[in-house]
Parts: C-alpha cells; sequence; structure tokens
C-alpha cells in the first residue's frame, strides 16, 4: 500500500552527501553513463590528443638527437681529433659532398627527367604533372626514376671533387695571397677555389651525364641501366663519346659552382650580420637552418646562371651527330632553338636547383657538425695587426 509519506531510503538518497561512495549503484552508473557522453562531446579532448601527439613527437626527437649524439661520438672516436685543413678533414669533407650531392640529385630525378625531356622538345609536355601522369601510365614508376642511376654515380662522384676541392683550393689560394689580401679580396677566393675544385669534379661527372641525358630523353631509353649505357656509347663512339658534352659541361657548372660557393658565403656572412649573436655562440640546429636558408638563396641565383648552357648540354647530348665538330653543332642547334629556346624549362630548373642547393648545404653542413667540424660560411676574421 502506498504511503503519502516518503520513505526512509528516498530521504537518504536526497538528503546524503552525495559521493560516490554514499550513491546508489542505480545513481551510480547513470553518473558515469552521464560522464562517458560529456568526455564524449568534450570539444577540447581533440586539443588534448593533439597535445599528446607534440608531447610524443618532442620525445622521440629527444630520443633521435640522443641516438645522433651517441652515433657522432662513436664516429669522432674513431677518427679522432680532426685538425682543420689536415688530410683528415679533407677526407671528411670530400664524403660530405658525396653525400649530399648523390642524394639529393637522385631524389629530384623525376624533375630532372621531365626538365630534358622539355628541353630537347619543348612541345612534348605541357606541364610537369602531365609529363608523370603520361610516363607513370606508360612505364610505371620506374619510368618517372629513368636516369636515376648514372645521376646517383656522377653526382656522388662530383660532389666529392666538388666540396672537398673547394676546402682545399680556397685554403690553398688563401695561403698563396697571405692573410691581409685573402680577406680583403675573400669573395674573389671564393671563386677561384670553386672554379678549380669544379673543373676537375666535371671530369668524373661527364661520362655519367651523357649516359643519363641519353636515356632521359630517347623513349623507350636506350639503355637498361648506367654501365650497358657506358657499354653502348663506347661500343659506338669509343670513350670519346663520353666526354663529347665536356665543354659545355664545363661551361654550365663553372659558373654555376662559383655563384653556388661565392654567393652562399657571402650571404650567410650576411645573415649572421643581421643576427644578434657570433655565429659561434649559435647552436647546431641554428647554424644547419642558416646553411639551409643561404643555400636556397644561392640556388635561384646558380639556376638562372647557368641555364642556357644546361639547355646546350642537354640538346648536344641528345642530337650532336658523330664527327660533328663541337662549334659546328653548337651552331645548328642554337639557330634551331634561337635565343628563347635556350630559356626553357628555367622555372622547373630554379625550383629543382634551389631545392637541391639548400638540401646540399643542409646536409653537407649537418655531417661537418656530425663529425665535429664547424659549418661552413659566417663572417671572416680581420687579418692580425701587426705592431
Amino acid at each position: 500500500m502506498s504511503t503519502l509519506f516518503p520513505t526512509q531510503g528516498v530521504l537518504r538518497d536526497v538528503f546524503a552527501a552525495q559521493t560516490p561512495l554514499s550513491m546508489s549503484i542505480a545513481k551510480r552508473s547513470k553518473a558515469q553513463q552521464r560522464q562517458t557522453r560529456s568526455s564524449l562531446h568534450d570539444p577540447f579532448s581533440v586539443w588534448s590528443a593533439v597535445d599528446d601527439a607534440k608531447t610524443k613527437a618532442g620525445a622521440l626527437s629527444e630520443e633521435a638527437q640522443k641516438e645522433i649524439a651517441k652515433a657522432s661520438t662513436a664516429a669522432r672516436a674513431k677518427t679522432g681529433d680532426i685538425e682543420l685543413y689536415s688530410l683528415k678533414y679533407y677526407s671528411a669533407c670530400t664524403f660530405g659532398g658525396l653525400i649530399a650531392c648523390g642524394l639529393t640529385h637522385t631524389a629530384v630525378t623525376p624533375l630532372d627527367l621531365v626538365k630534358c625531356r622539355r628541353q630537347v622538345d619543348s612541345k612534348l609536355y605541357k606541364g610537369n604533372f602531365e609529363a608523370w601522369g603520361k610516363i607513370g601510365r606508360a612505364e610505371g614508376i620506374r619510368g618517372v626514376f629513368t636516369g636515376w642511376g648514372p645521376t646517383f654515380f656522377g653526382y656522388s662522384a662530383q660532389g666529392a671533387f666538388k666540396y672537398g676541392g673547394y676546402e682545399f683550393f680556397k685554403k690553398f689560394y688563401s695561403d698563396l695571397a697571405g692573410e691581409e689580401a685573402a680577406y680583403r679580396y675573400k669573395t674573389w677566393l671564393y671563386l677561384a677555389g670553386s672554379a678549380s675544385a669544379e673543373f676537375i669534379a666535371d671530369v668524373a661527372l661527364c661520362p655519367f651525364e651523357a649516359v643519363k641525358v641519353r636515356m632521359q630523353t630517347t623513349i623507350p631509353p636506350f639503355a637498361r641501366g648506367t654501365f650497358n649505357g657506358i657499354s653502348i656509347i663506347t661500343g659506338k663512339e669509343g670513350t670519346a663519346g663520353l666526354y663529347k658534352g665536356l665543354y659545355p659541361l664545363w661551361g654550365r657548372q663553372i659558373p654555376y659552382t662559383m655563384m653556388k660557393f661565392a654567393s652562399f658565403e657571402t650571404i650567410v656572412e650576411a645573415i649572421y650580420g643581421y643576427m644578434p649573436k657570433k655565429k659561434s655562440e649559435y647552436g647546431k640546429g641554428v647554424q644547419t637552418g642558416v646553411s639551409f636558408a643561404g643555400g636556397y638563396l644561392a640556388g635561384i641565383l646558380c639556376a638562372i646562371v647557368s641555364h642556357p648552357a644546361d639547355v646546350m648540354v642537354s640538346k648536344l647530348n641528345a642530337n650532336r651527330q658523330p664527327g660533328e665538330a663541337f662549334g659546328s653543332a653548337m651552331g645548328r642547334i642554337y639557330k634551331d632553338i634561337g635565343f628563347v629556346g635556350l630559356w626553357n624549362g628555367l622555372i622547373i630548373r630554379i625550383f629543382m636547383i634551389g631545392t637541391l642547393t639548400s638540401l646540399q648545404w643542409g646536409i653537407y653542413d649537418s655531417f661537418k657538425v656530425f663529425m665535429g667540424l664547424p659549418t661552413t660560411g659566417g663572417p671572416a676574421p680581420p687579418p692580425k695587426q701587426t705592431s
């Protein structure tokens, strides 16, 4: 029989302290359901997930930095202290250049493929994405990376001689000029050192460049791989066939490298000049960041200066007839394409070379830091005052 008065249990539930321990099981389950629904609709839960991801990423980054530091310490323990301008120093710079150029040029092979084909035939593709789509549908992903083999071998060799040679010749010419003249005419030393290094580096690059260009500008590619291509060329034209593009390669690469190193050194010096502290007071991350930024700006200038010769190299390797004189071939090609044709593919090359140069300087200087060496560039110390 129902009553008008509340029961003792109802009064206890209403007026007792509302804690989870004193609540009835039924009410507790309802409260848990409300809490669950609330958490599902909590707008700040996404923020907490992002913060959690950032925390985990930061922890992974710290672990990676610790592992890199351990590897760096182990490498230094094996090599010992590397004295500046010693044989160990030049060896380290040579290996750093090999890594920097070999990996970066190979990574942008798809860009280089389209650039070379558009330089030889500007009507072949309307744009890069159309080109990659056509090549991918016809040949698959392997076709998009046509020429990666000679690119890797050639630019690894070139990078080794370029960076290692630059460090050597810069020091060599500085010693010849003397301390005061070297400080006053430092830009000329950058230019001379880089030109000397590139002159040698291109001799190592040229055979692989000849194979690369022919693989990328013949459809289907004339060879199955790097050494198969070298065999085919030498079989038909002899060893000279691998070096018929050497003069235009020098014409392209030497001005390119002179601009690359001299502008990089100047830009990096200017960046540190605007920064509030000395270069030595900044950490490794800041210094390699400056190298990356300076490299990209230098790369834009490099692409513009060397582009006409780059077009001519592609044309000569693709269209020069056996036994045809160098000057005659250049004259015939220029007559066909004109001055405007020398600038085919410039925009994509600016993007490619800017990216390449920044990555190369970033990798090269990161490797130098890894080996306990200072990064490239920065304000040159003034000559010592003699009393």
